[in-house]
C-alpha cells in the first residue's frame, strides 16, 4: 500500500495554470502506474490521465488533452499534473491514484480542490 498526498490546488482565473503534485510514500512507488482523477460537485469521478511506471507512456482524457500534462519524478516519489488553459468546467477535487500491479486503482489520496473562475 502507498500513501498519497496531493497539493497545489487553489483558485485561478480561466486561462490560467496550476501544477498539482502527488507525493507518495513507499519504496516501490517507481513500479506503480499512477493516475489523476477529478470529481466535480454533483458529478461522478472522472478519469483525467495516467502515466506508466517509467514515465514514458502517458494517456490523457479527451477533455484535457492538449491542455494538461502528466509527469513523474521517481527519485522524488512524486507525480505531477500540469494544467494550462484552465476552464471553469475544470473545477473539481483532483485525486491521484496508484495501481501497483495492474489490478486497479487501489490507493487514493485525499484530494485537492481546484476552482477556476470565469
Amino acid at each position: 500500500q502507498v500513501q498519497l498526498v496531493e497539493s497545489g490546488g487553489g483558485l485561478v482565473q480561466a486561462g490560467g495554470s496550476l501544477r498539482l503534485s502527488c507525493a507518495a510514500s513507499g519504496r516501490t512507488f517507481s513500479s506503480y502506474t499512477m493516475a489523476w482523477f477529478r470529481q466535480a460537485p454533483g458529478k461522478e469521478r472522472e478519469f483525467v490521465g495516467r502515466i506508466s511506471w517509467s514515465g514514458i507512456s502517458t494517456y490523457l482524457a479527451r477533455s484535457v488533452k492538449g491542455r494538461f500534462t502528466i509527469s513523474r519524478d521517481n527519485a522524488k516519489n512524486t507525480v505531477y499534473l500540469q494544467m494550462n488553459s484552465l476552464k471553469p468546467e475544470d473545477t473539481a477535487v483532483y485525486y491521484c491514484a496508484a495501481d501497483p500491479d495492474g489490478s486497479g486503482w487501489t490507493d487514493w489520496g485525499q484530494g485537492t480542490q481546484v476552482t477556476v473562475s470565469s
